[in-house]
């Protein structure tokens, strides 16, 4: 049953051939196989990002439902091959989201959307709604300054149909198949609108342009044909997959501080941690306030896993056969990790991380050489900074000589491995870091809420959660 007439009459009569042939059949005839956990913090090349994603996707991405890389692509599904020398496309992705940016341009961004979040008119209401009644708000600020009556209606309706899909996942389901259309049918509208909010940040007719990622990408990019402009536009488009992961881990931790059914242990390390200066130097690589986020995404991980393609024999198609490499199997892997399932972010006092000797994490491991040795990129936006990456390809910034690493080792896995960590993990980091913050110095505790009926929200791929958790303060 190959073709979409072999469908008709065993799928909703809404599914119209097109939708069948291009998004039902891929998909069904489409597997997925769970990948070895790494033994090293990174992914070989045989498993490649080269349009990497779900067969059902590729009709929200492209018109012909299929890559067309030359109408724009992102780095997430670039493969090494294809990103210019050392990774180029990464590091000028990344070039974007690194620590000191975040301090000056994103924190007070941040901030805002959090006030607003937990203004005391939303105390003992389901909180994910009014996260995502402001989530957009903060996006499109973060990418392209822009907010509020600025953002037309229909470039909201598209972020929340790619949501949906994303939640709700499977092509056979009437609710996966209106929001792919109405996606589909609302693209141009948005690929318009970003390209002229990216000739605005060009033009400096926004408030704050150096605010903006755009504005990033545009200086170190250059135009170059590996960071185009045609690729900013998908890139601000394509991060509505990448940043998925805000809500599901919001929610997350959530329900792992809510006081009557969350976790002890994550409860009461938050406590010490803010008590004892969560954000003081106390010997290592990374501040107290940071083990604790890293600990709570390496045992959430909510970003399931790194999607791969691979060449195939017998003129398969390698996108109907992609290999998942777990990240939250690696995160708890026992050959990492000597307590694996504690909660511990003490762990990360002497972990490795992207700024280690290069060398000397070559010979620890037993290798011959650097899989990726280190080649800084520098930046062209006025900082003194540079991208390079660690011996096993991980990205990360340098900055008026301060580095700024990355915790580099397999064990730590909620971003992906080697070359293929997210190029947004820091900036993610640092917002989960704000939300802790607003939490403790405004005394919110985080309860289960007694409705009638909740809401059904999708987060992130596969994932629909109850929103059923709301916040009181401490008197």
């Amino acid at each position: 049953m190959n073709t979409p007439n072999a469908w008709v009459g065993m799928l909703p009569p809404a599914f119209d051939p097109d939708y069948i042939e291009h998004a039902v059949v891929p998909y069904l005839k489409s597997s997925e196989y769970v990948g070895e956990r790494p033994a090293l913090p990174m992914i070989d090349l045989a498993l490649s990002k080269e349009n990497a994603a779900p067969p059902h996707f590729w009709g929200m991405l492209y018109e012909g439902w299929a890559p067309d890389p030359e109408k724009g692509t992102t780095v997430f599904i670039t493969g090494y091959g294809q990103r210019g020398p050392d990774n180029e496309r990464k590091k000028i992705y990344a070039s974007a989201t690194t620590p000191d940016l975040c301090a000056a341009k994103y924190v007070p961004k941040i901030r805002g959307f959090l006030a607003r979040l937990f203004a005391d008119t939303n105390a003992g209401k389901p909180l994910m709604h009014e996260y995502y009644r402001n989530y957009f708000d903060l996006y499109w600020d973060l990418h392209l300054g822009v907010t509020g009556d600025a953002i037309p209606s229909e470039v909201r309706a598209i972020g929340a149909g790619f949501t949906a899909v994303l939640g709700h996942w499977y092509p056979t389901e009437s609710i996966v198949r209106e929001n792919i259309m109405r996606v589909r049918e609302l693209r141009p509208r948005l690929t318009q609108w970003i390209d002229q909010r990216v000739q605005a940040v060009i033009d400096g007719d926004v408030d704050d342009p150096e605010g903006t990622f755009v504005h990033y990408w545009l200086k170190n990019g250059r135009g170059s044909e590996h960071f185009r402009r045609e690729d900013i536009v998908f890139e601000c488009f394509h991060n509505f997959l990448a940043f998925s992961q805000w809500g599901n881990m919001i929610y997350r931790t959530m329900a792992l501080l809510n006081e009557r059914h969350g976790d002890s242990a994550v409860r009461n390390w938050f406590r010490r941690t803010m008590t004892s200066g969560p954000d003081t130097d106390d010997g290592g690589t990374f501040t107290p306030l940071d083990r604790y986020v890293m600990e709570l995404f390496r045992t959430v991980s909510p970003n399931g896993g790194s999607l791969s393609t691979v060449s195939t024999e017998r003129g398969a198609d390698p996108r109907l056969g992609n290999v998942l490499t777990s990240h939250s199997s690696a995160s708890r892997d026992p050959r990492q990790w000597s307590n694996p399932d504690e909660f511990d972010p003490d762990r990360y006092r002497d972990a490795p991380t992207t700024a280690d000797d290069p060398e000397t994490r070559r010979r620890q491991a037993g290798l011959a050489r650097c899989p990726f040795p280190p080649r800084p990129f520098s930046v062209k936006d006025g900082r003194r900074a540079e991208m390079t990456n660690s011996a096993f390809g991980a990205v990360y910034g340098v900055v008026d000589g301060t580095a700024y690493p990355i915790c580099d080792t397999a064990g730590y896995a909620p971003f992906g491995f080697g070359y293929r960590r997210c190029g947004g993990e820091q900036l993610t980091t640092e917002f989960i870091k704000e939300f802790l913050r607003t939490v403790w110095s405004r005394g919110i505790e985080f309860t289960t809420l007694r409705l009638e009926h909740h809401e059904h929200i999708p987060v992130s791929p596969r994932t629909v959660i109850d929103d059923d958790i709301g916040f009181l303060r401490r008197p």
